[in-house]
């Protein structure tokens, strides 16, 4: 969501929470005095009329503010609740002001009935705009890690690598192989021919040196006696041992 759509949205809020706020002003208005009259008509007292009006409104100031509440992620358990004493509270009212109609026909049911049936529908459209603007508000801040990751990788530090020189550099390990041929060239020398076995125990190996001795020998690094005897010395150089 883009920068400019986020002021505009919080202006929409504010906007309805405000034109709920009047909504619920002119319906408590209205209905205190259908209520009063409604109660002087049905058997109570001056006092006791002057009040029952604001219990009614206490009941649905109660409800709206928990309503609020639950909206806003607090304990959607109790939510069940708050709509029973909502509910109850408009029920009363409209009664009341269905009563205090001056006469029972649809037009003056339906300008009697409006405080009530307002209020319960502003209330309703302002807790879904609530809960729209907290869905909203979880989407963006949980995108605002993965952007500021991205930006923090970019502008990371360069990491600079240090050339090592030639000399400093560890010496690769001899293969099997070269330790085998090394073995062999040296024994050779001594004037002894090393069997495969012998070449799989110095190497660490199994069943490889029979296959390495075969290929020397297609190869042509395996000779016959007499020439291994005159190719001793160039042997041993090449494997890096003395004759």
């Amino acid at each position: 969501m883009s920068a400019t759509a986020t002021p505009r949205r919080d202006r929409a809020l504010w906007v309805q929470c405000a034109c709920t706020a009047l909504v619920a002003l002119g319906a408590a208005y209205a209905s205190y005095r259908h209520g009063r009259e409604f109660a002087l008509r049905f058997g109570a007292d001056k006092a006791t009329a002057a009040i029952w009006p604001l219990i009614v409104d206490g009941i649905l100031t109660t409800a709206t503010v928990e309503l609020w509440k639950t909206s806003h992620g607090r304990r959607a358990g109790g939510r069940w609740a708050a709509w029973l004493s909502f509910v109850f509270g408009i029920v009363l009212s409209l009664c009341a002001n269905v009563a205090a109609a001056p006469e029972l026909s649809v037009f003056a049911v339906a300008v009697a009935a409006c405080p009530p049936l307002a209020l319960l529908l502003a209330v309703e459209l302002l807790n879904r705009a609530l809960k729209r603007h907290r869905a909203e508000t979880a989407n963006e801040t949980s995108t605002e890690p993965t952007e500021t990751g991205e930006t923090g990788d970019e502008t990371g530090s360069v990491v600079r690598l240090a050339v090592v020189p030639d000399e400093a550099r560890p010496s690769a390990e001899p293969t099997a192989e070269q330790r085998m041929w090394a073995y062999y060239v040296t024994e050779r020398a001594k004037g002894r021919t090393p069997t495969g076995a012998e070449l799989d125990r110095i190497a660490g190996t199994n069943n490889y040196g029979r296959r390495l001795l075969r290929r020397w020998r297609h190869q042509g690094r395996i000779i016959d006696s007499g020439r291994a005897e005159r190719r001793l010395p160039e042997l041993a150089s090449a494997a890096g041992v003395s004759p």
